[in-house]
């Protein structure tokens, strides 16, 4: 069934100033040049909301909105815009910082602990634009998540109802702090009877390991994980390969839609998330990557040379 409609916050519910987090959102938009990898998949043209973070100016968002930028612009809720340049992105986490190359009318929100959230909670999960862009919504889920893209939380958090506009939207609560970035409308529940639209929040615990490396450097020190350009779907108890990445290694391994993955090098995938955990786990960008298939009744044995996933995205562009 269809989610709940989404209220706007009300300032009688929630112990911290409403109005503060509002001000620390801005909404922004970015230009992906035409012959960007991610272009066809994400568009060219891309808009969500950032929250700033630090008094300079530096915002957090979510990574696809950023993803191979050519351009960033921001607006700040006096209608006050600004050119921003993107200062890294994270592949892991899904966070992506801008730097604003001008002075945004905003307050940087303080960061708080996702880990201190329970489900139930009530919280809000704002956007620019105020009350109007943001709503009041409550935690139904921390769990596991794994995104068809290679992409895996272990603990992800699921609200509801659905935010309408929720790319790079601020997880709000407790004290006025930020616990997590807007990243996905997601359906929960236990089958199509029972579900609710809402959304995945990436958790703010994250972003802290990570924040100085990405913001000085662009990226983390850490080895990239082994990508594959695989897009992958549960069907039943198994895996199986719905799309994949046009050039990319799978593509060139001759790995094809339909087929079923039923292991990594002799060893059985139980999942998605279990998928990604055995390819991660050979080693980093550029193993190669031994797959059984499942393909017309037959096992198909493939190796893939992984590369990361960064090697085909274009770099922010120097202002």
């Amino acid at each position: 069934m269809a989610g709940k409609t989404p209220e706007s916050p009300k300032q009688s519910e929630f112990a911290f100033d409403l109005q503060r987090a509002y001000a620390s959102m801005v909404s922004l938009r970015t230009q992906i040049p035409s012959d960007a990898y991610t272009a066809e998949i994400l568009g060219t043209e891309r808009a969500g909301s950032g929250v700033m973070i630090r008094s300079h100016g530096v915002v957090l968002t979510i990574g696809y909105l950023v993803t191979e930028a050519e351009t960033v612009w921001m607006t700040d809720h006096t209608g006050a815009a600004v050119p921003g340049h993107v200062l890294g992105q994270d592949q892991e986490t899904g966070f992506g910082l801008v730097q604003a190359l001008g002075r945004l009318n905003a307050e940087a929100l303080p960061i708080g602990r996702s880990s201190s959230i329970s489900e139930g909670d009530h919280l809000v999960l704002a956007g620019f634009g105020g009350s109007s862009g943001s709503i009041a919504t409550h935690v139904v889920a921390i769990r596991e998540f794994a995104g068809y893209w290679e992409y895996l939380l272990d603990e992800a958090i699921f609200t509801a109802p659905a935010h309408p506009n929720w790319g790079g939207t601020a997880l709000v609560g407790g004290d006025g702090e930020l616990l997590g970035v807007g990243s996905l409308f997601i359906q929960h529940g236990e089958s199509e009877n029972s579900a609710r639209d809402g959304n995945m929040v990436v958790p703010i615990d994250l972003l802290e390991p990570i924040f100085d490396e990405l913001a000085t450097y662009g990226k983390t020190s850490k080895p990239s994980r082994p990508w594959l350009g695989l897009f992958g779907t549960e069907i039943g108890s198994g895996v199986v390969v719905a799309a994949l990445s046009r050039n990319g290694p799978a593509d060139r391994a001759d790995v094809r839609v339909g087929d079923i993955v039923m292991g990594v090098g002799g060893r059985p995938v139980a999942s998605l998330a279990d998928l990604f955990r055995k390819v991660w786990a050979l080693g980093p960008a550029g193993i190669s990557v031994p797959l059984d298939l499942g393909r017309d009744g037959e096992l198909v044995e493939v190796s893939i040379s992984s590369i990361a996933r960064s090697d085909v995205l274009k770099g922010p562009k120097i202002h």
